[in-house]
């Protein structure tokens, strides 16, 4: 067994420890490899389950985490994602193995052109990179099955919101500061919105407008 075999492992028993159990999510965490998204001075920390930082002051998210956000969605086959918060891309990957197409924002040119380069390299061709403000969602190509929120808003935003699909499921981190933090779902019925509360967490602010690179 190589040395790669062996963290990958030990990276998917850790996913399935902190509650990470289902199958689809787990084989799509086990093909997309972590390490291909961090490069420099962390690059040997790829597969602890750990935030990370990456350029412009954003992170990479927790392994477990994105488990965790990825299988609260329950994305099918035929499913479309909007992502709001490229970062670094792991986790649209991760979407990528889950859904039909997926479509990510993030506020930084240089994080969304570096993002949507390891996408052409890993040959991840269903994946649409934007730069933008994410509060506002993506107009032009709503409704939307599933949205997933990779910082942290006050509320749920309602741009967002309103471009949820009847019976689609939002995944956000909400809190007034970066200390105290919540896990929400939220399910759009014919009554309204449903949310539900999942676990503290601790995520970058979601900030509007464009960021300077």
């Amino acid at each position: 067994m190589t040395g790669r075999d062996e963290r990958t492992l030990q990276f998917i028993y850790t996913l399935r420890s902190k509650g990470v159990t289902d199958t689809r999510v787990l084989t799509a965490m086990e093909r997309i490899d972590r390490a291909h998204f961090i490069r420099g001075t962390f690059s040997d920390r790829a597969y602890d389950d750990m935030p990370l930082p990456i350029s412009c002051g954003q992170t990479i998210s927790q392994p477990s985490i994105v488990g965790l956000m990825t299988q609260t969605l329950n994305i099918g086959p035929r499913d479309t994602v909007l992502e709001v918060g490229t970062g670094s891309g792991y986790q649209a990957a991760i979407l990528s193995q889950l859904a039909r197409r997926v479509y990510t924002i993030d506020r930084y040119r240089r994080l969304a052109e570096a993002a949507e380069a390891r996408f052409r390299e890993l040959d991840l061709h269903n994946i649409t990179v934007f730069t933008g403000d994410g509060s506002f969602g993506l107009p032009a190509q709503a409704p939307f099955d599933r949205i997933l929120v990779t910082a942290a808003a006050e509320d749920p935003p309602g741009p967002l919101l309103a471009q949820l699909r009847m019976g689609g499921i939002m995944v956000v981190p909400v809190g007034q500061s970066d200390t105290v933090q919540t896990l929400i779902k939220v399910t759009r019925t014919d009554q309204g919105f449903d949310y539900d509360e999942l676990s503290p967490v601790r995520f970058v602010p979601l900030i509007e407008g464009l960021g300077q690179d």
